[in-house]
């Protein structure tokens, strides 16, 4: 009896009308029910309930009030916000004052990392105060010895097995800690986290023994209680760290007492427990615990963060720690200030603490909900901040600063009670200050003054719950005061339609109901649409029954969501795309032959779908194909029908040529239709995702009623993560209606499946409609012709420029309706991108490629770019090229001249760009210190660069059009091979502004158009030297030769323009050289992926000249390229006084060491073995490995290495040629570091990277690897026929020489 009110209660709720397209109704002037809960702000509530809501605004309301209507509002709750005011801050958090999350005591200490996959495990030994490594024993060398100073890795779940062996089994029974239980568990504690700085209790977790063995002992002859196997147990959080730590043994007994042995296994398993509540749904805007805080400065979104403490207690200027809702937080750093501080520093110093505290920018919003968007003011609200006074109270020569910044965040649970949402009130940064003494020049000398050069300073952050929750309805418990409201997000459903009554039946709703049976009722219109689902019933009690299925749904939160109203700018921004419709268009359905379907491609496409829809995302499929799949259906039926007389009448060979009576389309789409929709809900299944049928017609949207009905049931599917099916029901479809499109306001007539699929994406307000066709895209002719050009972005008012060709083989619409259907969903505020999908190599990608932003296909869009396309700037760059050379080489010359002063001249513009974006790059915290190195510009960097350019203006005084070879192949017919330049290059750099002069030197003397792709993270500083090289190429007017891409291409569409780019060079790290080398499609990549540089120490190796060498090439810029990266010593060189003054050399520039494998061998405790060989450390880190010859040496560079750089060490002459001829790299030295192999210390200016490939260039390539060579033949009436047997003419084939180069 108790489920009683809850049918009655779902009966009222589901009876009620759908909700309009808006999802609620806007009454001016009305007032509100009595069945009405009203809140005055509804920011957070938008979408966000299944029931009917109603915004009521009226001349008494002061703001729209936004109301749901119940029947019992005991059964859910709405609380206000209260404004926060800073007048009220601190009564609010004194009457609230207790901490959300953690009391100020259990506040967990500033950790300066979190484990990374593969750091060692860090553990503490109370007693002596000893930081150390959790170890797990690895065996060695053939043999397989227990090496035990192996560290065990952050969950590197593996297991390992070594043996022991004892000279003396009786004393290592009593003395070898390896044997003993305890000492895997005893007397030390596991770090939850990496720290440096003081270890305290909540940091330490203790290891649990589980049934721990005793000690070893001997008896008789036997060693008893010997450790065999150790197995730990390790539960880790994604928060907080290492949360438990347990161990199992084994143990076993070892006879004899000589050289006795054991065979002992190790097992590191790590895991973590499931989560028992189940996460927030999606649509929900609120913040959600761990997520980051959004903050923003002059419209610019960011997260909030804090300090961030050094190794050395030091504040970090690069790291900063995010702040995450709910997290309560602490750190203190030390932050360096002048020696002295004086009185007229005080505000200076002042400001250098703010900005420390709040990073170079100053934050002046924070978001009130987790999903605020930048350009919603009213999800905004600014931050109270209260700052110190510029002097001290009773202190004259006092200055006060900021040490402590205590940020106070008040909060609230506001909405439904069963999926409430957290929604910040206030934020106020409360700085408490400290008096420092200054200097004061007007007093004595002898005046004392606080000489400080640090300032300790701390950060707090506390959250405070400031919800009120409402007092529970009195009187006896009710099962429906329990039932969660989210209705249409269950776990498991069971959907079940019955004749008389179509119920839909939920057997497991949430883990609140427990009991099985739970009903309510749906409106007919999307039960209509529910009842065509088929999935397997596993219920044997409902086998009887009409049509039964389960739908597996799960939990998803995805951060999707954005106010509908205005398309999508660019590509970039299609990945916030949150409700998508796919239209399959009858070429991307059907097979060639036009009966039946392409089930390859459908099943593809379903993958696509169902992959974004495990996003997260709402995704819709218009579909054609039934008249292609009923036309394949109702042939085989007639053939079949053909009686066995008629077939032998006709005989074999008028049997193949029968004719098939012309089919009518409508009884094809009749009979396919059901087979379609099987075909889809069996493929959809294989995902454990439901998918429903839709049948339309135009009719059903000149209906008000009926286009309310599609509408709600629309709804109601993507509620429940149902993907609907749609297609026009061509079995009843009437004749098509005179074209009525834009007649009147906001009207598409559905005449076909293009037409309906932007009726739908403007109705149901969808963020982007996919429409796949049997072409790329929009071309601006007809595809095929030699001219035709795909369009990538395609702008309203373009039409007129575009010629459209015939329809496909098979539809009813062509590409110029899909050119108007996507124009009329575009002015409706949905993003449309029409694409090819029926081929073979992109078809399997095309949809998920769309929605991550790739350039696939056109893309509509109402915003058209400032600047020129990419496709227009290398266009240019390919005409500029050709007329910069076609200039005199003094012309080239003084271009770059001409850059080099500029360089010189602008330098405090350029520092003052380059400045803010290192600010950037501070602030964001994203850039590691070798990157933010590489990214800093200073006045020397400056200076050295135009030494360079100018080195380069004066060597290429005759690189264009130098003849490198002169043939005269008859009287009066005379060859010449002459450099000319490549053409168009593409050079991709990554934080390296000084880059962009180079290379853009190196192209101006090569006569090269280029293409410039910048790292973000450099924008300012590649913007100011991007236009002063253009400043430098207007003297002779090829401004254009150079271009900058500063659109949002991504690098890999970038490589797909083979038809306007003929070389890409990457300057970046090994992972940007190996994608963009996988991306390229047609067009060559000059670069290295890897600089795996060694070095080799030979026997005959002078001591001086080993370490300078060593030393130079491994610890002078350790992340460069051609940095050493594997140091190889002869054998005979171990254990001798130059071995050691190598390694302690290494030491004391604090280089990590990893042991090669014969290496290792050779030691009994080494350095941890290296991973691999082939290993590009970038660091203060290398691997040493042992050779027996020079010839080893070689083989193992030519296995290990990359062909980049290796040297060979040695006084002997005869051993170093052999080195050098026999090395296969494309720089090989002798007695020389690796970091030689530089452009510039070349002395070629210049360069625009290292090629280790084997073709065009190698090593450094400057100005002559941008060139290629062409061949001029200057003749007289020559033909080929007088050259031949009876012919007057013979060939010579006489070298000429060369002309004298420019001495100049």
């Amino acid at each position: 009896m108790a489920a009683l009110p809850v049918v009655l209660l779902l009966l009222l709720l589901a009876s009620r009308p759908p909700l309009s397209p808006v999802g609620a109704s806007r009454r001016s002037g009305g007032s509100r029910s009595a069945s009405q809960v009203c809140v005055e702000k509804s920011l957070i509530f938008r979408s966000n309930t299944p029931y009917p809501i109603d915004i009521v605004s009226g001349p008494g309301v002061r703001d729209p009030l936004f109301c749901v209507r119940l029947d019992d509002s005991k059964l859910n709750y709405f609380q206000q916000p209260q404004d926060i005011k800073e007048s009220d801050f601190v009564e609010f958090l004194e009457k609230y004052g207790r901490h959300s999350f953690l009391a100020p005591s259990q506040v967990q200490p500033s950790f300066s990392a979190f484990y990374r996959a593969g750091d060692p495990i860090l553990i503490y030994f109370d007693s002596s105060s000893v930081l150390s490594m959790l170890k797990q024993p690895v065996k060695m060398g053939a043999s397989g010895l227990c090496v035990d100073g192996n560290p065990a890795g952050f969950l590197d779940s593996k297991s390992t097995s070594c043996t022991r062996i004892f000279a003396n089994l009786s004393k290592s029974c009593m003395t070898d800690p390896a044997l003993d239980a305890a000492s895997y568990y005893r007397d030390f504690t596991v770090l939850k986290v990496p720290i440096n700085d003081t270890i305290m209790q909540p940091m330490k977790v203790n290891v649990t023994a589980v049934s721990p063995p005793g000690a070893p002992h001997m008896k008789d002859s036997t060693c008893t209680n010997v450790v065999s196997e150790v197995i730990y147990e390790i539960e880790y959080s994604g928060t907080s760290g290492i949360q438990s730590v347990s161990v199992r043994f084994k143990v076993s007994n070892i006879s004899g007492n000589s050289r006795s042995s054991l065979q002992q296994h190790f097992t590191m398993h790590f895991w973590t427990r499931t989560l028992s509540h189940t996460l927030p749904r999606s649509g929900n805007p609120g913040y959600i615990n761990g997520a980051p805080l959004l903050i923003a400065n002059s419209g610019a979104m960011q997260h909030m963060s804090i300090l961030w403490s050094e190794s050395d207690g030091s504040c970090s200027r690069f790291l900063r720690h995010i702040v995450q809702f709910g997290r309560n937080m602490r750190t203190a750093c030390k932050i360096s200030l002048s020696p002295v501080l004086e009185d007229s520093n005080c505000s200076y110093m002042q400001q250098k603490l703010y900005e420390a505290f709040q990073g170079m920018n100053r934050t002046e919003d924070f978001a009130i909900t987790g999903s605020a968007h930048s350009t919603q003011a009213e999800e905004w609200m600014t931050i109270l901040i209260h700052n110190c006074s510029v002097q001290a109270v009773n202190c004259t020569s006092c200055c006060m600063v900021p040490v402590t910044l205590e940020i106070q965040i008040l909060w609230t649970k506001v909405g439904l009670l069963s999926n409430p949402q957290a929604q910040i009130l206030g934020a106020r940064y409360f700085y408490q200050c400290h008096p420092l003494k200054v200097w004061n020049k007007n007093l004595p000398s002898h005046t004392e003054f606080l000489n400080l050069s640090t300032v300790p300073v701390t950060t707090v952050v506390t959250f405070t719950d400031m919800t009120d929750w409402p007092e529970p309805p009195r009187g006896q418990p009710q099962m429906h005061w329990k039932l969660p409201f989210d209705i249409f997000f269950p776990f498991k459903i069971s959907l079940i339609c019955r004749r008389h009554l179509k119920m839909f039946c939920r057997a497991a709703l949430s883990p609140l109901v427990r009991s099985p049976g739970w009903c309510f009722v749906l409106p007919p219109h999307a039960i209509a649409a529910i009842s065509r689902l088929y999935v397997p019933c596993h219920n044997q009690r409902l086998r009887n029954e009409s049509i039964r299925c389960w739908s597996n749904i799960p939990f998803i939160t995805v951060p999707l969501s954005r106010a509908h109203g205005k398309s999508f700018a660019h590509r970039s921004e299609l990945k916030h795309a949150k409700r998508i419709v796919v239209k399959l268009g009858s070429a991307v359905v059907t097979r060639g032959d036009e009966c039946g379907l392409a089930l390859g491609r459908l099943a593809s496409i379903v993958e696509q779908v169902s992959m974004l829809q495990n996003q997260g995302r709402e995704m819709m499929i218009v579909t054609s194909g039934a008249v292609a799949f009923g036309k394949q259906r109702l042939r085989h039926e007639i053939l079949l029908s053909q009686s066995v007389r008629q077939a032998l009448h006709s005989g074999q060979s008028q049997l193949k040529d029968m004719a098939i009576p012309v089919l009518e389309a409508r009884a094809c789409a009749a009979a396919g239709q059901s087979g379609l929709m099987a075909l889809y809900e069996a493929m959809f299944t294989q995902y454990s995702i439901c998918a429903a049928q839709i049948l339309v017609t135009n009719l059903d949207f000149h209906d008000e009623q009926k286009r309310r009905n599609l509408n709600g049931t629309l709804h109601e599917l993507l509620r429940m993560n149902i993907v609907p099916i749609i297609n026009t029901n061509d079995a009843v479809v009437p004749p098509p209606e005179p074209n009525s499109d834009l007649q009147g306001v906001n009207v598409i007539s559905v005449k076909d499946n293009d037409s309906l699929a932007a009726r739908l994406a403007v109705e149901m307000k969808t963020d982007l409609l996919i429409v796949l066709s049997d072409v790329e895209g929009l071309f601006d002719s007809p595809p095929g012709s030699d001219d035709a050009k795909l369009i990538d972005i395609f702008y309203p008012g373009d039409q007129q420029s575009v010629t459209f060709g015939t329809k496909s083989r098979v539809g009813m619409g062509g590409m110029e309706a899909k050119v108007k259907a996507a124009l009329w969903a575009l002015q409706g505020g949905t993003s449309v991108v029409i694409a090819n999908g029926t081929h073979p190599k992109i078809s399997g990608h095309v949809i998920t490629d769309i929605v991550e932003g790739k350039k696939v296909g056109t893309f509509f869009s109402e915003v058209k770019p400032a600047g020129p396309t990419v496709e227009q700037q290398a266009e240019m760059a390919r005409a500029g090229g050709r007329t910069l050379a076609a200039l005199q080489p003094e012309q080239r010359a003084e271009i770059i001249y001409r850059l080099a002063d500029l360089l010189t001249d602008q330098r405090e513009d350029i520092l003052l760009a380059n400045k803010k974006d290192l600010q950037e790059a501070e602030n964001k915290g994203r850039l590691a210190l070798p990157l933010l190195k590489r990214l800093s510009l200073s006045t020397s960097k400056l200076n050295s660069l135009a030494i360079g350019l100018r080195q380069i203006a004066a060597s290429s005084q005759d690189s264009v059009g130098r003849v490198i070879r002169r043939t005269r192949i008859a009287k009066d017919l005379d060859l010449e091979q002459v450099t000319v330049p490549i053409g168009v290059l593409l050079v991709i750099f990554e934080s390296r502004p000084d880059c962009l002069p180079q290379v853009s030197a190196l192209a101006i003397a090569s006569g090269n158009g280029l293409l410039l792709k910048g790292g973000k993270e450099a924008a300012n500083s590649n913007q100011i030297l991007h236009h002063l090289t253009q400043e430098a190429l207007s003297i002779h007017g090829v401004r254009d030769a150079v271009q900058l891409v500063n659109t949002r291409e991504e690098v890999e569409d970038l490589c797909r323009l083979d038809k306007l780019i003929d070389l890409i060079i990457p300057r970046g790290s090994s992972q940007l050289v190996r994608n963009i080398q996988k991306a390229a499609k047609g067009i060559p990549v000059m670069g290295h992926s890897e600089g795996i540089c060694h070095v080799y120490v030979d026997t005959d190796a002078s001591v001086e000249k080993v370490t300078r060498i060593i030393r130079d090439s491994k610890c002078e810029y350790p992340a460069a390229c051609n940095a050493l990266e594997t140091l190889l010593i002869h054998r005979d060189l171990l254990r001798t006084p130059l071995f050691d003054q190598i390694i302690d050399m290494l030491r004391v520039e604090q280089v990590k060491i990893h042991a090669g494998p014969k290496f290792a061998s050779y030691l009994t405790f080494s350095p941890s073995e290296v991973k691999s060989l082939r290993t590009e450390y970038g660091d203060l880190e290398c691997c040493i490995e042992v050779v027996d010859s020079v010839q080893e040496a070689i083989e193992h560079i030519h296995k290990y290495g990359s062909s980049h750089t290796d040297v060979i060490i040695t006084e002997n002459e005869k051993t170093a040629e052999f080195f050098l001829q026999h090395v296969d790299s494309a720089c090989v030295f002798w007695n020389a570091s690796t970091r030689f192999s530089d452009g510039y210390r070349f002395g070629l200016g210049a360069e625009v990277g290292i090629s280790t490939s084997r073709i065009h260039a190698r090593g450094p390539v400057g100005i002559e690897g941008l060139l290629t060579t062409k061949w001029l033949l200057r003749g007289d009436n020559h033909v080929v026929s007088d050259f031949s047997e009876h012919g007057s003419l013979k060939y010579l084939h006489e070298s000429l020489p060369l002309p004298q180069r420019n001495a100049s």
